[in-house]
């Protein structure tokens, strides 16, 4: 059957997806238009494409454990010069985003892996372009807002192609958390 590389990561909705997708874009990223604006639960990698249907029952169980939060992005970041990102900070929702991807990396299931770098919630509008550009794409959206509640995740396959596809999404199991209680119950996402 071989091997297909996926990641897990929660979509950015519209309209925000869209505009800044564009904006990487138009920032030279040429990988902007095949990788759908997300925030990473789990990196790409690579796995025995036997192995997706219990991947999928993995990735049930934790969102069935899950619980809906408030997200909210504000302002640009950089992981230069470790790595050449820029990125739109994840304001509010980190601490359920680093549970989460906890849970969908957990070593009791079939996506255990450790990562390259400390698990940091982000959502990237400029990988790899030159340094001008990643100046530009930093000082551009540093004053960039959005927020939504973040109900579930999916699951993307890269294709041979290179773009990322979803394979299928997957819902919170529990009640939303409103957003006057996100920062004081942060800790319902952790009941089970």
């Amino acid at each position: 059957m071989g091997t297909v590389t996926i990641g897990v990561s929660i979509s950015v909705p519209e309209p925000h997806g869209s505009l800044l997708q564009e904006r990487r874009a138009g920032f030279g990223d040429a990988a902007a238009h095949g990788i759908p604006t997300h925030v990473t639960l789990l990196p790409p990698t690579e796995v025995e494409a036997a192995l997706l249907p219990a991947i999928e029952a993995h990735l049930g169980e934790v969102a069935e454990a899950g619980r809906s939060f408030p997200m909210r992005l504000s302002g640009t970041g950089t992981f230069r010069p470790l790595s050449p990102v820029v990125y739109v900070q994840v304001a509010e929702g980190a601490e359920a985003c680093t549970w989460l991807q906890k849970q969908v990396r957990d070593a009791s299931g079939p996506v255990a892996r450790e990562l390259q770098f400390p698990y940091h919630p982000h959502v990237t509008v400029a990988h790899g372009i030159d340094d001008e550009a990643m100046d530009r794409a930093f000082e551009a959206l540093a004053d960039y807002e959005a927020q939504w509640p973040c109900t579930g995740f999916a699951l993307y396959e890269q294709g041979p192609d290179g773009i990322w596809r979803k394979l299928r999404e997957f819902a919170f199991g529990g009640p939303v958390v409103p957003p006057q209680a996100g920062h004081i119950e942060h800790g319902t996402i952790r009941s089970h």
